[in-house]
């Protein structure tokens, strides 16, 4: 069987960024499929081209067994007209490429709602191939930008709205990353039955000869990896390394590896504020992530306090940092806890330094094996709900119904 996955961002491993599709590609290509994924080399947090293309508009190429189309897109540098142009040649250039191109016709279309020009660009190529479509909602759009402030009466928000009902309705079926998204899909008159919940996870093969550091530093290390954006709320860690300078505790330091628009923002403010427990490393690959994850005591995550995570959320970083077997420390009001469900760490409220800089404190204090015996229970959780081949058990089942449904 043939399947092409239509996913703006995706990447390989060996960029920085998920991998979600990559993983799930090469699972299913284990088990007898042919994948196909289409995607920008225009990297969304490098903001830089990864691609040399000539005077052709795509390339084809063979990572590690799973088949890329590339597709040359606008470039942009920040959230601005130029970003929405990127995301329409995208969708414009997989559609025309799609048509085209010399490879095996599929049997079966996803399109991944990193935004839904490109969910709509699968749907037009269904119809092209009669074969079913599938939606996989990664964002709730344009919920999502009304509750960031976007006037929901905004042209682009109503263009959105329209788009989105329409793709939900024309799915065979819907794939939400989120764990209660189906609570908003169902309210705009989608049944329940034609939404399955599919969330990310790891590839904990990636950390099986990963040793443990717990002990073996002169400095106790907390450690961010990930994007450093707005959301990310990371003057909150900022703000909690001033509070742990101020009394005392010099055997802690902070770490924060990735890249964003806040980073040379937060790093200037880390050297006016003489933040000398807080230092900043390069953006990484994706398959060196669980060596980065082992030199650290606890890991932290963090997201802003906002209505957008009331749907619940599915962070690649959350679970790559659960298979690491370090704790970690949970500040985010979504609506769901992976941390907390796993007995994997420590909860505090998001936005609150005094609450992230005393949890840091209690696992500074707490004995090895405690600590050990957290970031233990985190493996076994990922192990159990989140490990690549359990959740392409679920893909298949959905692709299966999708082609039945279709006959």
């Amino acid at each position: 069987m043939n399947i092409w996955i239509f996913n703006h961002y995706a990447i390989t491993p060996e960029l920085s960024g998920g991998t979600r599709h990559f993983d799930f590609a090469k699972e299913l290509t284990e088990r007898g499929y042919n994948v196909t994924i289409f995607a920008s080399s225009f990297h969304y947090s490098l903001l830089r081209e990864t691609k040399y293309y000539g005077k052709s508009s795509y390339i084809i190429e063979d990572y590690d067994g799973i088949r890329f189309v590339w597709i040359g897109t606008f470039p942009y540098s920040k959230n601005d007209w130029r970003r929405v142009l990127n995301m329409l040649s995208y969708s414009v250039g997989a559609y025309k490429t799609a048509k085209k191109i010399n490879i095996e016709k599929p049997n079966v279309i996803i399109g991944s709602s990193v935004h839904l020009f490109s969910v709509y660009t699968a749907y037009l190529l269904s119809k092209h191939f009669n074969i079913p479509f599938i939606m996989e909602v990664r964002d709730l759009w344009p919920q999502t930008l009304i509750d960031m402030g976007v006037s929901r009466w905004n042209p682009f928000v109503i263009l959105l709205g329209i788009l989105e009902k329409f793709l939900y309705k024309r799915a065979k079926k819907i794939i939400s990353l989120l764990p209660k998204a189906y609570e908003y899909i169902t309210s705009l008159g989608i049944p329940l039955e034609k939404i399955v919940w599919i969330p990310n996870g790891v590839d904990l093969k990636k950390f099986e000869n990963i040793e443990g550091n717990f002990g073996k530093r002169t400095k106790f290390k907390v450690l961010y990896a990930g994007a450093h954006g707005i959301a990310n709320g990371l003057d909150t860690l900022l703000n909690s390394a001033r509070i742990l300078k101020e009394k005392g505790y010099s055997g802690i330091s902070i770490e924060l590896v990735g890249d964003g628009p806040e980073k040379q923002r937060l790093m200037k403010r880390t050297l006016e504020e003489g933040l000398d427990n807080v230092s900043f490393r390069d953006p990484v690959k994706k398959d060196k992530i669980p060596k980065v994850l082992s030199e650290a005591d606890v890991l932290f995550f963090n997201l802003l306090a906002k209505d957008t995570f009331k749907y619940g959320i599915s962070s690649n970083k959350l679970f790559d940092y659960l298979s690491s077997g370090r704790p970690v420390i949970f500040a985010s009001n979504a609506s769901n806890n992976p941390v907390e469900e796993a007995k994997a760490g420590i909860t505090v409220p998001p936005e609150n330094p005094e609450a992230i800089a005393e949890a840091i404190i209690n696992l500074y204090k707490m004995n090895e094996e405690e600590r050990f015996k957290m970031g233990n229970n985190g493996k076994k959780y990922v192990e159990k709900y989140h490990s690549i081949p359990v959740l392409v058990d679920k893909l298949e089942t959905v692709i299966q119904e999708a082609l039945t449904a279709a006959n």
